[in-house]
């Protein structure tokens, strides 16, 4: 088994943090850590803020906020805020607001709002407000206010309106349909005769 912790440069006291092999566990409390797993997969990271992660596959994240994601696939993450992400594809993300991915195609992103993301095709967002997409086709959006899409394959420019369930065209087509979120009824009406 490769890796390397380290933290300021220096390697982090064994103290400071445990390590499972078992379980492929790493917890830590502490912040400014860079966590080097390249060569290692099917590991779960849960630390502070202000960490870096160098990983293989199937990994899963539980962190503070502006850490630093460089992964390989089949990656889940659930973040604070002010993080970035460079992965490959088939990605979950479940995170808080300020947050920037850089990723491959297959992702699915639930966030919160001030995202931007870069991405391959057939992604799914469901996001807050002011939130900017730049993607291939195939995506499909729920989004609250102030959402853009840019297509990548096709040069194309979507602003999203709230409430409406967005999907993109295939590739190299232009366009989009659009679904209304079905109301809720109201179960307290009585009807008069």
């Amino acid at each position: 088994m490769k890796y390397s912790i380290t933290q300021y440069g220096l390697p982090l006291d064994k103290s400071l943090y445990t390590l499972n092999k078992k379980t492929k566990t790493f917890c830590s409390k502490e912040n400014w850590l860079v966590l080097d797993f390249n060569s290692e997969s099917n590991w779960t990271f849960n630390t502070d803020f202000n960490c870096t992660f160098i990983t293989g596959s199937y990994c899963t994240f539980i962190t503070g906020s502006r850490c630093t994601f460089k992964t390989g696939y089949h990656c889940t993450f659930k973040t604070s805020s002010d993080c970035t992400f460079k992965t490959d594809f088939n990605c979950t993300f479940k995170t808080g607001y300020h947050c920037t991915f850089k990723t491959g195609s297959d992702c699915t992103f639930k966030t919160d709002f001030n995202c931007t993301f870069k991405t391959g095709y057939d992604c799914t967002f469901k996001t807050s407000s002011d939130c900017t997409f730049a993607t291939g086709a195939n995506c499909t959006f729920a989004t609250k206010s102030k959402c853009v899409v840019v297509r990548r394959d096709i040069y194309e420019v979507i602003e999203l309106k709230e409430g409406i369930k967005t999907t993109l065209n295939k590739c190299g087509i232009k366009g989009y349909t659009e679904k209304e979120k079905p109301k809720r009824k109201n179960r307290n009406h009585r009807s008069r005769r």
